[in-house]
């Protein structure tokens, strides 16, 4: 008979972890009185990151004493106590190879349901002083799993935990858990996960992921980074021929890039990017920049449309110096912004400059003379500040179903109303609602941070679901370090030099992105570790190669893996948590 051992409890605290505070309610202490299972936690239990831990589905953290003794045999250690593994529930029975995904159990007054694996993250590392721990969980198939509280109940130590029911589908909790972290997954498999009632929203929607990969030509684990693309037509840079330069408005300028000898370039996808390495100065290092691709994605070209900045050394070469005829060293297309198949309404929603990858899109549209609703809601100055106008009503000849709607937030005196524009100030979910725009459209946005950032959250405050919420970040995307209290942003710099005498350098390394090239130092374990000490925005979970957040394209150059990830990232992609530079390395950061 399965036993309740020990109930650990624990509100959040902030700890020291290499110079930052981490807000962590991972350390659990064992309470010798019964306490209440409530629908969100046990009663003097709490949660610091409500992202990732807690709610109805994460209520209570479950782990097996037999697990704790499988890992002071592999680690050679014996200083475990109850709560070590950050589980709310120690328990003797229920392994994670038995346990199914809906399985329910009574445990003293209180009734449990089995709805995922524990997702590791860094904290139980920092919890067990070893931040091997969130890999060495998944690779050895003893992840741990939530309960949902069905009945809230009194609980405690000694507990007989008595199974009343099956989960469908009979998939184990360490099956499961290696479906979506490991290699070598079934499509029959995905399926079957889709069909557990009890399973987790987010679980589901990474199962959902992955199953629709299995007929998109994509590498890597969707179901983790959320999205895929194909791998990169070529690696690296090649040199492109300018030929053509036309200027779109007062302050943008649009160049089309060609082969050397005139063969067509591969296609990209509506939506992606290019980098270009641009050398402004003689004898300089170049500087990387990324634009988004504005032409039609089937044209056998690449055109970009580049906005001169204030003070930007690469908008500046190019709008002055960049002439027919010149070769340009062009990254093939990427990114995974970019337009879905499917017969919903289209909402093309952009502001400035941002107009780019979303013309893209429509020209794809145009192209297959698509029969969706499509929406296009577009943010300018004004009539001299305006791009591509001509070329937008050209291109929405061919869709029958076209909606266009423009707004000058700065309107001049000549320029027309009900011509040039549509409405004085600028894009709200007020005029979204006005218009009549549906909210089960496919939202894709671009524009300045905060246009997408406000968007985005009255987006989904209107009840639009997240997956229909796509939008594009020009230069540095923001950082995701969970648990890490804020700070004030600094800007990209070299890093502070080592008060005890730096290592010698090694190969430079470009964050595109932040626009910073600096000499790697081999005091640093990590590309993310570097990026951290240079300020370069970076997203993270787990630090050791198992959740894929930390996945950034690999532009150029080569690197090596210590630890290996467990499961690969997509082809032309790199996890920075876990490798360090062999060469020159240009990383999209």
């Amino acid at each position: 008979m399965a036993k309740l051992l020990s109930v650990n409890v624990g509100f959040p605290q902030d700890i020291q972890w290499r110079g930052e505070t981490v807000h962590t309610a991972v350390w659990k202490y064992p309470v010798q009185a019964r306490c209440i299972a409530r629908r969100l936690n046990l009663d003097g239990d709490g949660q610091g990151d409500l992202a990732g831990h807690g709610g109805e589905h994460r209520a209570v953290m479950v782990y097996q004493i037999d697990s704790y003794r499988y890992w002071e045999r592999t680690l050679g250690r014996n200083d475990f106590t109850y709560g070590q593994f950050g589980e709310n529930f120690t328990v003797e029975g229920l392994p994670d190879a038995e346990v199914c995904i809906g399985d329910r159990y009574r445990i003293g007054t209180g009734l449990f349901e089995v709805t995922q694996p524990r997702v590791t993250c860094y904290r139980v590392g920092i919890r067990m002083n070893d931040p091997r721990i969130p890999a060495l969980l998944v690779a050895h198939h003893r992840p741990g799993f939530y309960f949902r509280v069905l009945e809230e109940g009194e609980v405690g130590p000694g507990d007989e935990i008595v199974k009343v029911a099956d989960g469908p589908e009979r998939f184990t909790v360490a099956d499961i858990d290696a479906l979506l972290y490991l290699p070598g997954r079934r499509p029959d498999q995905l399926q079957r996960t889709l069909r557990i009632p009890a399973l987790s929203g987010g679980w589901k929607a990474s199962f959902e992921a992955l199953a629709g990969q299995e007929t998109a030509p994509a590498t890597g684990n969707p179901g983790l980074t959320g999205a895929a693309s194909p791998p990169p037509a070529w690696t690296g840079f090649r040199p492109l021929r300018v030929t053509q330069v036309q200027r779109e408005s007062a302050s943008v300028i649009s160049f089309t890039f060609a082969t050397e000898d005139g063969s067509p370039l591969p296609p990209a996808l509506p939506g992606q990017y290019l980098i270009l390495r641009l050398h402004p100065a003689p004898n300089m290092p170049g500087i990387l920049r990324s634009y988004s691709l504005s032409g039609g994605p089937e044209a056998g070209t690449y055109r970009v449309s580049v906005k001169q900045e204030v003070n930007g050394r690469g908008s500046t070469f190019l709008h002055t110096q960049i002439k027919p005829g010149d070769l340009i060293e062009v990254a093939a297309p990427r990114g995974s912004f970019t337009l879905q198949s499917g017969e919903g309404p289209v909402v093309l929603l952009s502001a400035g400059i941002g107009a780019t990858p979303v013309l893209a899109m429509l020209h794809a549209l145009s192209a297959s003379r698509s029969a969706r609703e499509v929406w296009w809601l577009y943010g300018a100055r004004d009539a001299a500040d305006h791009p591509f106008a001509g070329e937008a009503r050209e291109l929405a000849a061919d869709l029958p179903h076209f909606r266009r709607f423009v707004c000058y937030s700065k309107a001049a005196p000549g320029d027309r109303l009900g011509e040039d524009y549509d409405a004085p100030g600028r894009l709200s979910l007020e005029l979204v609602k006005k218009l009549g725009v549906p909210r089960e459209a496919d939202f894709y946005m671009c524009g300045p941070p905060a246009f997408l950032r406000s968007f985005t959250q009255d987006l989904r405050s209107w009840g639009v679901p997240s997956g229909r919420v796509h939008q594009e970040v020009f230069g540095p995307e923001e950082s995701f370090t969970p648990g890490i209290a804020q700070t004030a942003a600094r800007p990209p710099h070299p890093p502070a030099a080592n008060p005890g005498g730096a290592p010698s350098p090694g190969p430079m390394v470009s964050f595109a992105r932040s626009g910073l090239t600096v000499p790697w130092s081999p005091m640093y374990q990590s590309l993310l570790e570097f990026a951290e000490a240079c300020d370069v925005p970076v997203k993270w979970a787990c630090r050791t190669g198992v959740c894929h957040r930390c996945e950034s394209a690999l532009i150029g150059g080569s690197v090596r893996y210590d630890p290996e990830p467990l499961d690969p990232p997509a082809e032309g992609n790199v996890l920075i948590c876990c490798t360090r530079p062999e060469t020159e390395v240009e990383l999209d950061l």
